[in-house]
């Protein structure tokens, strides 16, 4: 990995579980970490309930806007986080890749979406730990 490392998270629609988890990850771990994320076939908007879940913890992703996935993406990235696209991420030699088994939000009210933001919440707290450290830059 680079002195940075560069995370894309991936998902269908890149509304939901792959915006929380870019979110939570620039959040928590600030400049140390280049973040991306990406959708194999992207919504038109971010889900409504995603945003006001990361409302509700002081994160606003309202800006945010669904994004088609590349093989630039995946090949600018150090470690590329599947959730749920199937085989529609590219394969790169030399990259990480990892696959987090998480509910869909899509459709789902702000009360469903909440597990679904914590439990993203502690696989990225898990993430930092691993390829970025307290003390890196």
């Amino acid at each position: 990995m680079s002195e940075k490392p560069a995370v894309l998270f991936v998902c269908v629609h890149n509304a939901g579980r792959s915006q929380m988890a870019a979110a939570w990850l620039s959040h928590l771990a600030g400049d140390r970490i280049e973040v991306r994320s990406a959708g194999s076939s992207p919504a038109d908007r971010i889900n409504p309930a995603a945003v006001e879940a990361m409302r509700e913890v002081g994160i606003d992703m309202s800006a945010q806007r669904p994004k088609v996935l590349t093989a630039d993406a995946v090949q600018a990235s150090d470690v590329c986080i599947t959730m749920g696209c199937g085989d529609a991420c590219p394969v790169f030699p030399g990259k990480r890749y990892l696959d987090w088994k998480l509910d869909d939000p899509a459709g789902q009210g702000v009360e469903a979406v909440r597990p679904i933001r914590d439990e993203i919440k502690s696989l990225v707290e898990g993430l930092i730990t691993e390829i970025a450290p307290e003390g890196t830059k």
